[in-house]
């Protein structure tokens, strides 16, 4: 994965909160489905390649990227899609929020 979407725009020491929610949507959404399926691993993966790349602080994303009580709202592929059904549409609510904080709780 190029995580530059991400560490171009989101940057310390300050880490602008709209910034680097907007860019990790950008970089994560792509992958909802892999990312909130929790028989792999590859959310721990990403937020682990994610801190090496970014050198982000410690739950900076789950504290800051907060759109509704479920997590982020990932856009709707578009309708020209051929793989789009009522289901797929269901999926584009991300719970990265909830894995993030999954994530880093499996860390500590």
């Amino acid at each position: 994965m190029d995580y530059k979407v991400l560490t171009r725009r989101c940057k310390g020491p300050a880490f602008p909160a709209r910034e680097c929610c907007a860019a990790f949507k950008e970089f994560a959404c792509p992958y909802v489905n892999h990312i909130n399926n929790l028989n792999n691993d590859c959310a721990k993966i990403m937020f682990s390649y994610m801190n090496i790349y970014g050198n982000y602080p410690l739950g900076l994303f789950a504290n800051e990227c907060k759109e509704t009580k479920d997590g982020l709202v990932c856009p709707l592929p578009p309708l020209s899609s051929p793989n789009l059904t009522a289901d797929s549409t269901s999926h584009c609510l991300i719970s990265l929020l909830v894995s993030t904080v999954l994530v880093f709780l499996m860390l500590a």
